[in-house]
């Protein structure tokens, strides 16, 4: 497979983080072979890597975490010296409908990684890393004052902040029992280019540029702490090369907002940049019925990375708001894409001929 000096598999690393992480990594470590796992749900998407599905380290594998036997083959063909394990069924109010799907990917999927791993792994674990990405959600929710640490109870409100709870038990019980070199993070909201427009930032900026109302849970009072997607990947590839084997780091953007004043902030942002009236947007906010069972407020203290490993975000909120939004102005054909479905057929397109 080419004399790389490192295999290292991504999963998930055509979805909105995974893509960033996948594109870093293939960009600095052209020494690496960087293979992108990813059953390409409905979030995941090639288009992302459009830039870098050329390059000679970067290699795309169609495959599902829970796939025993083809994940099995995979380790086998590669030869896999790290994998830094992305994917995941993400979306709260998906997890509310369907439960049993974020059982099924973040629990068993993991548990099948980890399984492979142990075993691909059991003669020499030098040099070998199970990096695990988790979200700040598996601790429940704050009131109006403290931070989540490292050491916070796990007090997870949602199906899918119990299946990412799960999943991280499971890590560290691969590492208490079987010495399997693993590593977490936990990470708060992130934001920036490529995110499907369902979460928060994506859907407002959308909305808001069609003139749509936005939809905003109760009164909006709902806290969380934002975290410029870029960043995220940075401190994935310091906590990478650079942390602690059985450690878990919690990433954050030293950045709270409620909701209600981000949807404003942006409603003004978008204005400025649709030459629109100020206040005009604002207009469209609608307060609908509250998310069951939905957490307060989130805040990440990452002063632990930040002392272990010098790592600090790099933009203030609103200049990464500002850069967000105008990827998405200037990406009409991407949303397009992803709003009516269409982005699947670049899949169909790229690798029906190879």
């Amino acid at each position: 497979m080419g004399a790389f000096q490192k295999s290292i598999a991504i999963t998930g690393g055509a979805g909105f983080i995974g893509s960033h992480v996948t594109r870093l990594f293939v960009k600095n470590y052209p020494s690496c072979r960087i293979v992108n796992v990813d059953a390409l749900t409905y979030a995941g998407n090639l288009e992302n890597l459009r830039d870098i599905d050329q390059l000679p380290n970067y290699i795309f594998e169609h495959a599902d975490i829970c796939d025993e036997q083809t994940i099995e083959q995979l380790f086998g063909k590669y030869n896999f010296d790290a994998v830094i394990h992305l994917a995941a069924e993400s979306h709260v109010d998906r997890s509310i409908m369907d439960p049993l799907a974020f059982v099924k990917t973040n629990v068993l999927g993991t548990g099948v990684l980890l399984n492979t791993c142990r075993k691909h792994w059991s003669d020499n674990r030098d040099n070998k890393l199970f990096y695990h990405v988790s979200t700040d959600e598996v601790y429940g929710t704050l009131g109006e004052t403290g931070f989540f640490t490292e050491e916070t109870p796990y007090d997870p409100r949602s199906p899918y902040s119990a299946s990412k709870a799960a999943s991280d038990h499971l890590v560290m019980a691969y590492y208490h029992t079987y010495s399997l070199p693993v590593i977490i993070s936990n990470c708060s909201n992130n934001y920036g280019s490529h995110h499907f427009p369902e979460k928060l930032i994506p859907l407002m900026i959308n909305n808001i540029k069609h003139r749509k109302p936005l939809p905003v849970y109760g009164k909006g009072e709902n806290v969380r702490d934002w975290l410029w997607v870029e960043d995220h990947a940075r401190a994935i590839d310091t906590i990478f090369h650079s942390g602690t084997i059985g450690e878990t780091y919690n990433i954050g953007g030293f950045n709270e907002w409620k909701n209600i004043d981000l949807v404003k902030l942006l409603c003004s942002l978008m204005d400025k940049k649709l030459g629109r009236a100020a206040g005009e947007s604002e207009k469209l906010i609608t307060y609908v019925k509250d998310r069951a069972g939905h957490d307060l407020r989130y805040a990440i203290d990452a002063t632990k990375l930040n002392k272990a490993l010098g790592w600090k975000p790099s933009l203030q909120f609103e200049e990464g708001l500002e850069k967000t939004v105008d990827w998405y102005l200037n990406n009409e054909e991407w949303i397009n894409h992803v709003t009516t479905g269409q982005y699947q057929q670049y899949y169909a397109d790229q690798y029906s001929r190879r």
